[in-house]
C-alpha cells in the first residue's frame, strides 16, 4: 500500500486542458499541490497540456509508473486496465462510474480478471490524498503539516465533506482515501494498513458493506486495540440499504448484525456525520481526559444543570470542589448570583476571559477533577466583553498550555443571522483550534465526544500519543 499514497510518479488519463466537465481535473490539482513526483497526461485528444507532452496512452509511457488516476467512460476502463497491467503499474484508480452500482457486475470481474499484478481503488471514487506525499484531490487543500487523522470513505461526497470539514475546524488530516465499489481493494485492507501507521493516531470512516467479514473483523480488532476507529454506517435501514445499493453497489448487512460487531470489537460507532468529526477532534487534541470526573464553570445557572444531567445519564460525574478550591476562585469574584461548588457558576463574571482563565487555573489543583470543561457565550462576550475578543482567547490558551488536566471548551452562540458575531466566532474558535485544544458548539456534543472516547480507552491496552500525552506518557 505505500506506493499508493506516497507514489513516485502518477499518470492521469482522461487529463484535459479544460476544466469542469463533471470530473475532478486531477492533473491539475496534483501539480499545483506540491507534488514531487513526475506527472504524465494521457489523452489521445491532445498533443500537450500547458506545455507539457500528452500521451496517447500508458503504454505510450516513459517509465512505469506507481499510480494511474483514471477519468474515461466506462466502456474504455477493461482497455484501460490491460494497457496498466502490461506497462506493470501498480495501482490504477477509477474515478470513473457506471460500474455494480447501476448493475454491471460482469464489467467489475473482467476488470480483475484482467488486471494482472496491478491493484484497482475503486470503481466510482475520489481515490486517494495524502498530505506528506502532496497527492491530493481537493484543490483548495490548505493544511501543510502532516496530521494524524485518517478518513475511509465508500461515497465521494462524504469523503469531500470531511477533507471541507476537517480543514474548517483544524482538524489535523493525514491520509483519505475514497474507495467506492471496492471490487479490488476493500475497506478491510486500507484499515489494516492504518492500524500499522504510525504516524496516524485515529481512525474515521463512512462504510455502506463490507466485503470479507471474517478479514473485516481481524483488522477492525487489531486496529482497535491501537487507536481509536470511529465509523459512520450509511443504510441502517432497509431504504438507507436500498439507496447503497444504487450508490456503490453495497449489500448492506442488517444493522443488529452491525451494531453487535461494532460492540464486540470496540469500535465507536456514530449516528452522524458531525458526531464523526466531533469524536476525531478530540482524538487528535493535545490532552486527553482520563476519567469522567468534570469541572464545569460559566455564566448561568440553567446551562450548568443541562450539562450536569446529560454528564451523569452518560456515566460521568461532577464532584462537589473541595473548600481549598472554591476559596480560590473566590478571590477574583463576588458572592452575588454565583456558586462555587461544581457546576461553578461565575454569573455575569463568566463573560471575563481573565476570570475565566483564573478559575481554570485554580480548578487544575483539583483532585477529584479529570477534565476540565468552560462554557463560553460568544453573544454574551460579544456584548458585554468586546474589549477582550482579540486578547482573551490567547489568555485561555496559555493558561490551559500550562495545565496538567486537559481543557475542553464549549464555544456557543445563539445569535445565528450576525456577521459581527459569526466573524468573532470564527476568530476565536481558530486560536483555540491551532492551540490543540477541542472545541464544541454545544454541551450535548461534548459530553457525547468525551464518553464515546472514555468507552475507547478504558478498554484499550494501548492508546495514541494525544492519549498519552494526556497521561504524562
Amino acid at each position: 500500500m505505500e506506493r499508493l499514497f506516497h507514489p513516485r510518479s502518477i499518470a492521469v488519463v482522461g487529463a484535459s486542458p479544460h476544466l469542469g466537465g463533471g470530473k475532478i481535473p486531477y492533473y491539475q490539482v496534483i501539480r499545483g499541490s506540491g507534488f514531487q513526483g513526475q506527472v504524465y497526461p494521457v489523452n489521445p485528444k491532445y498533443s500537450e497540456i500547458d506545455g507539457v507532452k500528452v500521451y496517447a496512452s500508458l503504454e505510450d509511457l516513459p517509465e512505469t509508473v506507481d499510480l494511474a488516476i483514471v477519468s474515461v467512460p466506462a466502456n474504455l476502463a477493461l482497455d484501460t486496465v490491460k494497457s496498466a497491467a502490461a506497462k506493470g503499474i501498480k495501482f490504477i484508480h477509477f474515478f470513473t462510474s457506471g460500474f455494480g452500482e447501476v448493475g454491471d457486475i460482469h464489467l467489475e470481474k473482467e476488470l480483475l480478471q484482467v488486471r494482472g499484478q496491478t491493484r484497482i481503488l475503486g470503481p466510482n471514487c475520489i481515490g486517494v490524498h495524502c498530505t506528506a506525499s502532496r497527492v491530493l484531490f481537493d484543490p483548495f487543500f490548505r493544511q501543510t503539516g502532516v496530521g494524524q487523522a485518517a478518513f475511509l470513505g465508500q461515497s465521494g461526497g462524504i469523503t469531500s465533506n470531511f477533507v471541507r470539514m476537517a480543514q474548517s475546524r483544524h482538524v489535523p488530516i493525514n491520509k483519505v482515501v475514497s474507495y467506492g465499489n471496492q471490487i479490488d481493494i476493500t475497506a478491510e485492507e486500507l484499515i489494516a494498513y492504518l492500524a500499522q501507521d504510525d504516524t496516524v493516531e485515529v481512525i474515521a470512516a463512512y462504510i455502506e458493506d463490507i466485503k470479507d467479514g471474517p478479514a473485516f473483523i481481524q483488522a477492525i480488532k487489531k486496529a482497535t486495540s491501537i487507536k481509536p476507529v470511529v465509523i459512520l454506517k450509511g443504510g441502517t435501514t432497509e431504504h438507507g440499504a436500498r439507496a447503497a445499493a444504487s450508490h456503490t453497489g453495497a449489500i448492506a448487512s442488517q444493522n443488529h448484525i452491525w451494531e453487535a460487531l461494532m460492540r464486540q470489537t470496540r469500535c465507536i460507532q456514530v449516528g452522524t456525520f458531525e458526531q464523526l468529526l466531533d469524536v476525531v477532534m478530540l482524538a487528535t487534541s493535545k490532552k486527553f481526559p482520563t476519567g469522567g470526573r468534570i469541572g464545569f464553570l460559566g455564566a448561568g445557572g440553567g446551562t450548568s444543570v443541562l450539562l450536569t444531567d446529560l454528564a451523569y445519564q452518560n456515566g460521568m460525574s461532577l464532584p462537589e470542589l473541595d473548600q481549598k478550591i472554591q476559596d480560590g476562585i473566590g478571590k477574583r469574584i463576588r458572592n452575588v448570583n454565583t456558586c462555587t461548588l461544581n457546576p461553578v457558576d461565575l454569573g455575569a463574571y463568566g463573560f471575563d476571559f481573565h476570570i475565566m482563565a483564573h478559575t481554570m487555573q485554580v480548578m487544575d489543583d483539583a483532585e477529584n477533577i479529570d477534565v476540565i470543561i468552560p462554557y463560553f457565550s460568544l453573544d454574551f462576550i460579544s456584548t458585554f466583553q468586546n474589549d477582550q475578543i482579540e486578547s482573551g482567547p490567547h489568555i485561555i490558551v496559555e493558561t490551559a498550555r500550562r495545565m496538567h488536566k486537559p481543557v475542553i471548551p464549549i464555544f456557543a452562540r445563539f445569535t445565528e443571522d450576525d456577521l459581527h458575531i459569526e466573524e468573532v466566532r470564527i476568530k476565536i474558535f481558530s486560536i483555540f483550534r491551532q492551540a490543540g485544544l477541542p472545541v464544541f458548539s454545544t454541551i450535548q456534543d461534548s459530553i457525547y465526544a468525551v464518553k464515546e472516547m472514555l468507552g475507547w480507552s478504558r478498554y484499550s491496552p494501548t492508546q495514541p500519543t494525544s492519549l498519552l500525552t494526556a497521561q504524562g506518557g
